[in-house]
Formats: structure tokens, C-alpha cells, sequence
């Protein structure tokens, strides 16, 4: 049995390497020191700069730990061949004693600087492709600018060259090809290092190499080593694509069975040797793999006529309605999913209610103390333990954004893998936080994003934020403070904010008072020219919200091709909605004229408004009244007294000054008295502060049912509601005793797929 070892390349570099050699080997640990002019264990193991992937550091640090996991694992027997990946190949020369380790180090450092030095392209992996196919489809595209730079397998092909024309590859091979960008400062092993390699060239001319004790195979030439050609093939390999394909191809046909690799926790050497071994015979015939195309993320109704044709009558398409890939995602059975509602509206009861049922509901943790959000964490968690879906909201705090990171660390300590991101109007550090420490990659090198944000807009300009990558300022912030890893960062380019958009039209609380067949259609033309410009891993879903109240919306949203729905107000209204009975009562008899708008309290001072509860309160009407106040006068003291009576009479059934006292002593608890500071010098901030004290007292009043001061509740409700109201009119559903999220949710898409059935039907039959 024939055995080669093989030493990974550029790539495989982490913080922690080695960790465990360094003390091991003292002298080589020393010397390595010595030659750098740096400590290569701080950099390895602590990486204290950020330094490790930067070329000019990574590959001396991947030679010396290669190369002391070597000598760690030898136990006297020799392998038959050796072989190193790019880099790698310098290890795979010293085990064959062509030169000892000093040599080695000298000889990567200035490669790696040589490399470093190189700019002005990039590289990318495409995967699915055989390089006949790869290399005509190049040619014929007009792309003859770009070499290949890795045969790492039959179908995992690297490409290099120019950044611009490797982005036009990006979107032309979108729907053939999977490729995905690599993060490197130049197009290494290409035409375009030649440079590097003539000033390695004549560096070598002062190197002598010894006769190999082992065989060791070129990336350059698939071929072994000859005596005399060591210098000739390492400056070579600077430019020359890596043969990884042909090497193994090699090694099979000289009977080599055992493959063993060095230092690589992921194994991605063994896994491409097992994808070549699968793929070639012996005779040389290679079997093509195509991989299937990803989803379409084009503009279509979810259900097509072909499928209506070939299902029985009567048969529930239900959970076919909908983006499979979103659910796929999320792990769930329906693509309908249950917003997150303020103070826990939205409870932990009705999110494990959701999750039991296959659906995805987002806890409403907005006004919720760190420690409520951190009991109703742990009750969901106990109860959907199976891995059903849920996912938290995280609200954006204009005044006061530390909340929002803080939020997000109390999310990564219990690992929350799905957020709910409202009423953002921008890219917030703690937004980046969460989202880039999901960032990983797969054994195959895929990044995978295990943080997923859903992220509810009804704003262009913001849709377009989260449909980009993480802005690169935040990016560098969060690098610096040592909040995420320099690899963190560099995939951070590669992905979206959110994969998962969800356009708010006119809704309960916070909305812009979009219309649905408006803000849809125009969402989904922005993320056609996000998506031509950028060719992301996954496509962007774009669900809809806002208006959902009857099976005729949600059929309406699926055919207008939205990917997912996502329901609120209706929800508020059920057994497991965390508000108080009396709220309920009242919200049970609305319909579609009983909401209106008012001045949001979060965001008073720049006019945001929320949709509320008009019938039976008088909260719309006060709360207008006082931001028309807010905007007329600069002061308290500028407003008449006849008007000031009134409000602390009917409002707020308390003094302004003793107000003013309950507004400090909350800031001041909070840890914020510069916002006093700010209010007692700023007679306008003040102003704001005790209107705003009204808004927290009147959400108070219906949480708490507080049934004598009934005018003044503030219920965020939207017209949905009404319409949900008159569809179950007469039914079981008709009382909210009786309503549940889940059966709510099910009955819904039940009766949209019924609805779509029966229309494509008629379109086909027409």
C-alpha cells in the first residue's frame, strides 16, 4: 500500500494554529522568530495585529506550522510521495530534505512578499464546471483575460485575473456555474505574477537544493521533481496554475492508496482526493458533474399552472405556496411567518405556538428589560427543542444605540440564529455585529451565513442597504475593536445584510403607509439590479407584510411573486398575544375604518408614525394634538395655560412637573442623565421628554387594562385586522377566545392555495 502525505496551502490559515507545537519545538520556534523579525507564535496563535491573512504574514506562519506538525507526527516510516497545495509544496520539499527549515522560511518569506507586493485582480472558485467546458465558455464570453489558476478537482476550477471581468463572470454563469469570490489581494498563478516570478527567479539563484529523498510532485507540471529543476519549478509556480487534478490523477495511477494531510483541521485536500478519485478511471475517463440551478429568483406566482394540471383535486398545495428555498432556510413548512409586536405582544407562547405548527414567529422584545428578554429566550428554547424555528426582533433605538448592541450580545450568548430587524433607517454597528459573527465556511470552503436577518423596510434606500454588503467603515470598526475576525470581515464582502427582505406596506405600529402593489413590485426591480450587479451565493427573498388579513391578500402576495408573507395585526388578537383581555375585546370588533395614525413615541421628534387602535379611544386624536403642540412652540412655557390644564387634566391626569420628575428619575435609572442635562439646557428637548412620558403611559394603560382610563389606550393595530374580523364573521373564529396563531396561519395559506388553484385554473381553461 503506497502512501502520500500531503500539506495544505493558502486558505487554511485560522487564529490558534499551532498552538500546541510551539513549545514542543523551542529552537525551530526561536529561529522561525529570528528569521521574521516577529514572534510567529503571538501571530499564529493570538494574532494580536490582525495580521494572519494578510499573504506577506500567512504563508510564512502556514510553512512553520506545517512543518511542525510534520516532525509531530512522524513516527520513522517515509511515504512514497509527497505533496504540497500552492504554498504547500515548500513543506512537501523540506519532508524530502531538498532543503532543511531555515532555508524553507527564507524562501517563503520572500515569496510570500513577492505575492503580497502584487495587485490589481482577484480570483474566484467556480464550481460545476469541467475545465473543457470552462475554458470554451471563457473564450467564447470574450473573457480571455482570465487564466486558471487552480485544477483543484474536476469540477472545482479557480479562475484569475482582472477584478472587473471576474464580476461580469459572476453574473454570466450565475444560473450555470456556482462561483463564488475568493479573498486575496492579486491573481495568484496567473499571467499576471509574472513579475513576482522573475524577481523570485533571481532570488533562487543564490539557494542550492539537495537531491530529494522522496518523491514530491510539481503543481506546476503534475510531474515528480527532477534533480536540477527545484528552482526552475518554484519560480514557475508562481504563475503557473496549480495541477492539483492532474497530481492526484498521478498518484492513482501509480497505485497510491493512502492519503494522509497535514495541519489542515477541514480536510480540504482529502475531500478534493475523494471528489478525484469518484471522478476518474484509470483509462482517463472523467465523469462531468452538473449541479442543479439555483432557484429562481425571478418575478412569478408560486404555484404554476403545470403543477395545477398534474395534482389531484382536493389535494392541500398549501405548503407549496411560497419560495421552497425560504423554507427550506428557515427550516419550516409554510411561508408564512408571524411578526414580532411590541412588549411581548408578539409572547413567548405565541412564537413556541408558531414553532410547533412548522412556522416562524419572531418574539416581541421592543420596551422588554434585558432580563424579560433573557426569561422568554430560555422558555422558548426549552420548548422547541427539536429544532423548530424561531427567531427574536431587534428594534432600532434612534437615542440610545448601545441598547441595540447590547440586545444583539444578549442574542449571541443564547445563540439566536433568526432576527427580526424593524424600523432600521440605516446600517447600525450592532446590525453588522450579529450578522458577521454568523459568518463561517463549510468543509468545501462555502460561506455560510448562520445568522439570518429578516429584515422589514418600506423605505428604497434602506431596502437597498440591506440587500448590500455590511459598509465597509462599520466592517473596519468592529475589526479594530476586535469584535469579529479579519476572515469575518473579507467574507462579509460576499454577502448581503439580508438574504431575506420583507416589504412593509400599510401596517399596525410603525409604517410609512406604503401601498403593497406599489412597494412590491418596485422592491423586486431593486433586487434585480442589486443581483446584476453583484453576484451573491443565494438569492434574495422578498416577502410582503402589511394588509395581510384574509386568504385573498396572502393569494394576492404569492402570485404578485413575493417569496414569503408575514402577518401582525391579526396575530395581536389571539389566546397566545401577550396584551390584555380587554384589548382584545376591543380590537375583536373592529374593522377596516377603525385605525388611524399617530406620532410615534420612539421616534417623536422627527415625525415617524404608527397605525392604531380609533375606535373606542381617544389615543390617535391626543397624540396628534400634542405633536401639533410639539411643533408650534419651542417650550413648555410657551404653550397657553388654558391648554396646558387640559392636558394635564384629560392627558395625563398628573402635573407637568411631577412629570418631569418621573422623566428624570427613569433616565437617571437608566444610566443616562445626559439626556436630562441635554433636556435642562434645550427647553425644545424638554418639551419632547414629557410628550413623549405620554406615550409610555397610555401603552402602559392597555397592557395593564386599566379599564376606567379606556380613552387613553395605545393599541398598535393595523386595518388587516377589520378585514380578518369580517372574513371569520359567523364562525368559530369570530370570537378571539377561539383564535390561535398557528390555526390562523394554516387556514390562511389553506385557503390562498384554493384561491390560486381555482384562478390559474380558469387562466389555463381561458
Amino acid at each position: 500500500m503506497k502512501k502520500v502525505i500531503m500539506f495544505p496551502g493558502q486558505g487554511s490559515q485560522y487564529r490558534g494554529m499551532g498552538k500546541e507545537l510551539f513549545s514542543k519545538f523551542p529552537s525551530q520556534t526561536k529561529t522561525a522568530s529570528d528569521i521574521l523579525g516577529y514572534d510567529i507564535e503571538a501571530l499564529c496563535v493570538h494574532d494580536p495585529n490582525r495580521e494572519l491573512d494578510k499573504t506577506q504574514f500567512t504563508q510564512p506562519a502556514l510553512y512553520v506550522v506545517n512543518a511542525l506538525t510534520y516532525y509531530d507526527s512522524q513516527n520513522g516510516s517515509l511515504p512514497d510521495y509527497l505533496i504540497g497545495h500552492s504554498l504547500g509544496e515548500y513543506n512537501a520539499l523540506l519532508a524530502a530534505e531538498a532543503f532543511d527549515f531555515e532555508t524553507g522560511l527564507k524562501l517563503v518569506q520572500k515569496r510570500g512578499a513577492l505575492m503580497a507586493a502584487a495587485s490589481g485582480g482577484g480570483m474566484a472558485a467556480v464550481l460545476g464546471l469541467d475545465a473543457v467546458t470552462l475554458r470554451h465558455k471563457l473564450d467564447e464570453g470574450g473573457y480571455g483575460d482570465l487564466d486558471i489558476a487552480n485544477f483543484n478537482t474536476p469540477t472545482q476550477i479557480v479562475i484569475a485575473g482582472p477584478q472587473d471581468t471576474i464580476n461580469k463572470v459572476f453574473r454570466a454563469f450565475r444560473k450555470e456555474a456556482k462561483v463564488i469570490p475568493l479573498f486575496v489581494t492579486a491573481p495568484f498563478h496567473s499571467r499576471y505574477m509574472k513579475q513576482a516570478s522573475e524577481e523570485f527567479a533571481v532570488f533562487l539563484k543564490d539557494f542550492d537544493f539537495s537531491s530529494l529523498k522522496t518523491p514530491v510532485i510539481s503543481n506546476a507540471t503534475a510531474l515528480p521533481y527532477e534533480q536540477g529543476n527545484i528552482s526552475i519549478l518554484l519560480s514557475q509556480q508562481i504563475t503557473s496554475p496549480v495541477r492539483w487534478t492532474d497530481t492526484i490523477q498521478h498518484l492513482i495511477k501509480n497505485d497510491v492508496t493512502k492519503y494522509e494531510e497535514i495541519g489542515n483541521i477541514n480536510e480540504i485536500l482529502t475531500k478534493m482526493v475523494h471528489e478525484i478519485k469518484g471522478d476518474f478511471s484509470p483509462n482517463g475517463e472523467e465523469k462531468i458533474i452538473t449541479p442543479s440551478n439555483k432557484e429562481s429568483s425571478q418575478l412569478k406566482a408560486n404555484i404554476d399552472i403545470d403543477t395545477l394540471q398534474k395534482t389531484q383535486n382536493g389535494q392541500d398545495l398549501s405548503p407549496r405556496i411560497g419560495s421552497k428555498s425560504f423554507r427550506d432556510a428557515y427550516g419550516i413548512k409554510y411561508a408564512y411567518l408571524a411578526g414580532a409586536m411590541y412588549r411581548g405582544i408578539a409572547s413567548k407562547e405565541l412564537v413556541v405556538c408558531m414553532g410547533k405548527a412548522k412556522m416562524l414567529a419572531f418574539l416581541g422584545t421592543g420596551g422588554m428589560s434585558f432580563e424579560e428578554i433573557e426569561t422568554n429566550i430560555k422558555f422558548i428554547q426549552a420548548e422547541l427543542n427539536n429544532g423548530e424555528a424561531y427567531g427574536m426582533n431587534l428594534l432600532h433605538n434612534l437615542s440610545n444605540p448601545e441598547v441595540e448592541m447590547e440586545t444583539v450580545k444578549l442574542y449571541l450568548k443564547y445563540s439566536i440564529k433568526n432576527i427580526e430587524a424593524s424600523a432600521f433607517m440605516q446600517i447600525t454597528p450592532a446590525l453588522v455585529f450579529y450578522r458577521l459573527q454568523g459568518l463561517k465556511k463549510d468543509d468545501e470552503g462555502n460561506i455560510i451565513c448562520d445568522h439570518k436577518v429578516l429584515a422589514k423596510i418600506s423605505r428604497p434606500e434602506v431596502a437597498e442597504a440591506f440587500m448590500s454588503p455590511a459598509p465597509e467603515r462599520i466592517v473596519q470598526k468592529l475589526l479594530d475593536q476586535g469584535l469579529i475576525t479579519s476572515e469575518q470581515a473579507a467574507m462579509s464582502r460576499a454577502v448581503p445584510m439580508s438574504y431575506d427582505i420583507c416589504v412593509e406596506a400599510d401596517s399596525g405600529g410603525h409604517t410609512d403607509s406604503g401601498v403593497a402593489l406599489v412597494l412590491l413590485p418596485s422592491m423586486q426591480s431593486l433586487r434585480a439590479s442589486i443581483e446584476k450587479e453583484i453576484s451573491y451565493l443565494e438569492s434574495i427573498h422578498i416577502g410582503l407584510a402589511g394588509g395581510i388579513g384574509t386568504p385573498q391578500a396572502v393569494a394576492c402576495a404569492f402570485v404578485m411573486g413575493a417569496d414569503f408573507v408575514l402577518t401582525g395585526s391579526i396575530n395581536q388578537c389571539t389566546v397566545e398575544a401577550g396584551t390584555s383581555d380587554v384589548v382584545k375585546d376591543l380590537l375583536q370588533d373592529i374593522n377596516v375604518q377603525d385605525t388611524d395614525y399617530a406620532p410615534a413615541g420612539d421616534m417623536f421628534e422627527i415625525g415617524a408614525r404608527i397605525q392604531v387602535l380609533k375606535k373606542g379611544v381617544l389615543f390617535p386624536a391626543r397624540a396628534n394634538k400634542l405633536y401639533a403642540l410639539y411643533q408650534q412652540y419651542n417650550s413648555l412655557e410657551e404653550i397657553p395655560q388654558k391648554t396646558i390644564s387640559q392636558l394635564e387634566r384629560s392627558y395625563f391626569k398628573k402635573s407637568i412637573p411631577t412629570i418631569w420628575e418621573e422623566t428624570k428619575a427613569y433616565w437617571i435609572s437608566k444610566g443616562e442623565q445626559a439626556v436630562i442635562t441635554e433636556a435642562e439646557q434645550n427647553s425644545k428637548k424638554k418639551m419632547a421628554l414629557v410628550f413623549k412620558w405620554y406615550f409610555g403611559y397610555s401603552m402602559r394603560l392597555s397592557f395593564d387594562a386599566e379599564i376606567n382610563e379606556k380613552v387613553n389606550f395605545q393599541v398598535h393595530t393595523g386595518p388587516a385586522l377589520g378585514a380578518f374580523n369580517q372574513w371569520v364573521k359567523g364562525t368559530k373564529l369570530e370570537s378571539w377566545r377561539n383564535r390561535h396563531p398557528d390555526i390562523i396561519g394554516i387556514k390562511m395559506m389553506k385557503e390562498a392555495a384554493k384561491i390560486m388553484e381555482t384562478s390559474l385554473s380558469e387562466i389555463h381553461n381561458n
